[in-house]
């Protein structure tokens, strides 16, 4: 019979392994809500600012040895704000809870800044905070999980590890007042030393502002709320109350249907000249295109409410276009019946107060599926809606259209044309000729969508027709 020696265990070394373990699970520092504050700040500047640092360094090449004080001074002001912005907040029962969640939006941040080369201003932070549900769930993706756990998961476990030190009123008052002089003291001498290099960088670049995170989020959040208080306590200026319809005698009520496209390029556009045809449905019709126009932003929030006030692109006022009344309203005044049908996030407005129907939740099995709905979607049940319309009516049809970044979703599989196609959300994990795949099959989407849109209304024999896509 053959013995098994299972080995000698030794016990001294496990036993010290043991003690490691227990020393670490018992790892508890005791530190001050301004010390934790500080660590943050320099944690924020070191890990979660690479766009930032990376627009300085470009303004400021590293290999010009005067441009080290000027990169030094500007992380220092960068660490000193943030830090100023920490105290003010910070109190010792809801330090770890508020710097949990300016944790997490931060690892957010970074992630989408990194993804989709973004800025946080407030137009942005306003899509954010509008975004719905569906739309928010495609952008759930594995590196969006992955930057939680390298921005966030770590720094929150060693500060949920760490024990904030009590102090008494009085004591409390004396070091935040003067940690709060101090940061303050440091900001400013290191912008007034600094001067001259950063007026002309901001000068240059005003947009950078917008790259400095967690400060970034923090003031485009604030004005966002403050605006969106504004207005919902504010009733809109009514336009164009004396607006009446031209008579006209024996005549046929008039149709006019209005296609608010999404995120469509010129430079991808078929009728436009682009090298591939992806309006072929369109050029097919006798149609008029206009291949010189530009939207007012590249964002639903901002580009909608210009594109129906009286104000337009070249005087564009933000505070006074979500203040008035839009064109729609201007046709109601007119009694000319209008309808607004939606497969995106609403009217933003535009439509506040008249017909409006949300069609992005609907169940047809043929065109939704995962709680998303193409397109065609908006054409359902339109003939009715039409029909049991007395006079004439101005109808809005507001696509999904090319709404990144899941371009693949947009379209039906008969309609996925160009291949190879980016069949994810995360658009940095495919080519830039497989993101302009998918792209260019949801503009063939779209055309066909617009196509068949006018082939419905050509059909009409009770209105008098006609199209204008928007887009």
């Amino acid at each position: 019979m053959n013995a098994i020696s299972l080995g000698h265990v030794d016990t001294a070394t496990t036993g010290r392994y043991s003690h490691v373990f227990a020393e670490i699970r018992q790892w508890r520092p005791a530190l001050g809500t301004e010390t934790i504050a500080l660590l943050a700040s320099l944690y924020f500047s070191l890990f979660c600012n690479a766009p930032f640092w990376r627009a300085v360094v470009a303004a400021h090449p590293l290999d010009q040895l005067s441009n080290g004080p000027v990169l030094g001074l500007c992380f220092v002001s960068v660490t000193a704000v943030h830090f100023v912005l920490l105290c003010l907040v910070a109190t010792r029962l809801t330090f770890k809870p508020v710097l949990s969640v300016l944790l997490l939006a931060t690892a957010l941040a970074v992630y989408y800044m990194g993804a989709y080369s973004v800025f946080l201003d407030s137009t942005m932070v306003r899509n954010v905070l509008h975004t719905e549900p569906k739309e928010a769930r495609e952008l759930m993706t594995p590196g969006m999980f992955a930057a939680l756990v390298s921005y966030a998961a770590i720094p929150m476990l060693l500060l949920w590890r760490t024990r904030i030190k009590r102090r008494s009123w009085p004591q409390a008052i004396l070091m935040r007042g003067l940690c709060l002089v101090a940061g303050i003291c440091v900001a400013v001498a290191a912008v007034w030393i600094n001067y001259s290099p950063l007026a002309a960088f901001w000068r240059n670049e005003p947009e950078a502002r917008f790259l400095v995170t967690p400060g970034n989020f923090i003031a485009s959040t604030r004005s966002v709320l403050f605006a969106d208080a504004r207005e919902r306590n504010r009733v809109r200026k009514p336009v164009g109350t004396d607006a009446m319809i031209t008579a006209r005698t024996n005549a046929k009520p008039r149709l006019l249907v209005i296609v608010v496209g999404e995120t469509v390029r010129a430079a991808n556009w078929g009728l436009n000249g682009y090298a591939r045809q992806t309006t072929p449905g369109l050029a097919a019709l006798d149609v008029v295109n206009f291949p010189d126009v530009s939207a007012c932003g590249s964002n639903t929030e901002v580009s909608v409410p210009c594109m129906f006030s009286m104000i337009g692109r070249r005087d564009y006022d933000e505070r006074r276009i979500r203040g008035e009344e839009s064109l729609l309203h201007v046709l109601e005044h007119a009694g000319v019946k209008t309808l607004w049908r939606d497969n995106q996030t609403g009217c933003k407005g535009v439509c506040q107060g008249l017909a409006f129907e949300q069609l992005n939740d609907s169940t047809d099995p043929a065109l939704c599926k995962d709680g998303l709905c193409l397109d065609e979607i908006l054409l359902g049940g339109l003939d009715q809606k039409i029909e049991a319309t007395p006079g004439d009516m101005v109808v809005v049809l507001h696509q999904l259209g090319n709404h990144g970044p899941s371009y693949y979703l947009r379209y039906p599989p008969d309609l996925r044309r160009f291949t190879p196609t980016c069949d994810t959300a995360e658009l940095g994990s495919c080519t830039i000729g497989q993101v302009v795949n998918s792209y260019d099959n949801a503009t063939l989407y779209t055309d066909h969508f617009l196509a068949r849109t006018i082939e419905r209304l050509q059909q009409q024999t009770k209105q008098e027709t006609a199209e204008e896509p928007l887009l």
